[in-house]
């Protein structure tokens, strides 16, 4: 059986387009050239890919199993080019990451300000997903590797542990809640509550909270950002669950309280997922590296298998 790149690339753009038009100008072929090509690919597979309707194409359980497959080869030929390009450097590729809200905003920019700096020719595209769509992701090959905090699922994935994310509630200076040193979640229940949007990795794990204390919660406002949690609780409008990071640095110009929670899910490890360490481009390999070492504090030195350099990680 042969496949044609070409014919990947195209079966892809139409996946994701759910659309054979859109999917055949992605691919600069004419809708007929596309139609026609994706015809033999199906012939030659022996199963049908999509399934056509007025509003366009819906893929097939044996399109849904290529997809997957092809997304994997795609990136990996990629990996492959960037890898030749430069003898295998560091220097150079493309990598795309998924990741939780809290390692979007929090420190990644940091992170990736300092890794940047030094490698002109390496590009970064760093997407928010839900959790469970972060280890889809790594899974399917849509990610090169992906950034989570909190018990991650046995799907298969190399999980490297590098940091620990703690989970506090913040109330306005001179809030009842702010005169004890710490609580339990269920303390702040009869308060309203100060909340990111929804879709969002800390909206999803406070909705699983209620759900787990079968107690209703009063949601007052739901923002986009960290810092527009802080200024709505610091105005009084409510209190709010946010990462510790967010809040110690939000705190620095905002009249803010921080009160620990004694609930033990308060506590999460951070880690990175990956399908396979030594199969990602130098680029990815050094980029991990480079978490690990913001995580531990530059500690110990361990070299990241399949790379040509020594990076400081914690074991």
């Amino acid at each position: 059986m042969h496949f044609d790149l070409a014919d990947l690339r195209l079966f892809v753009h139409i996946a994701e387009a759910q659309n054979l038009t859109k999917g055949a100008g992605r691919a600069c072929l004419s809708p007929a050239a596309a139609s026609a090509r994706l015809k033999a690919l199906e012939g030659q597979l022996g199963s049908r890919l999509f399934y056509r309707d007025s509003r366009g194409v819906e893929l097939t359980s044996a399109g849904e199993t290529l997809l997957r497959h092809a997304r994997v080869i795609l990136r990996q030929v990629e990996h492959l080019k960037s890898e030749f390009a430069a003898y295998g450097a560091d220097a150079v590729g493309s990598m795309r990451i998924f990741a939780n809200t809290t390692a979007v905003t929090e420190f990644m920019p940091e992170v990736l300000a300092h890794f940047l700096s030094t490698r002109p020719g390496v590009t970064v595209d760093l997407q928010e997903r839900l959790t469970r769509d972060i280890v889809r992701g790594v899974v399917d090959g849509s990610s090169d590797f992906g950034i989570v905090s909190g018990p991650v699922p046995d799907v298969g994935l190399q999980v490297l542990h590098f940091s620990t994310d703690r989970l506090v509630m913040v109330t306005p200076v001179g809030h009842p809640l702010s005169e004890q040193s710490s609580i339990a979640f269920s303390d702040t229940l009869d308060y309203e509550q100060i909340s990111l949007h929804e879709g969002s990795t800390l909206h999803a794990f406070l909705r699983d909270l209620i759900e787990q204390h079968g107690r209703p919660l009063t949601l007052r406002v739901q923002v986009r950002s960290f810092e527009a949690m802080c200024r709505m609780i610091e105005a009084g409008v409510g209190v709010g669950l946010l990462p510790e990071s967010a809040a110690l640095r939000h705190r620095k110009t905002m009249r803010l309280h921080i009160v620990e929670l004694r609930d033990a899910w308060a506590v999460r490890e951070r880690s990175i997922l990956v399908r396979d360490l030594e199969a990602l481009p130098g680029c990815a390999r050094a980029l991990i590296s480079e978490l690990m070492l913001s995580g531990s504090g530059g500690s110990e030195h361990v070299s990241l298998p399949g790379s040509d350099h020594s990076s400081l990680l914690p074991t």
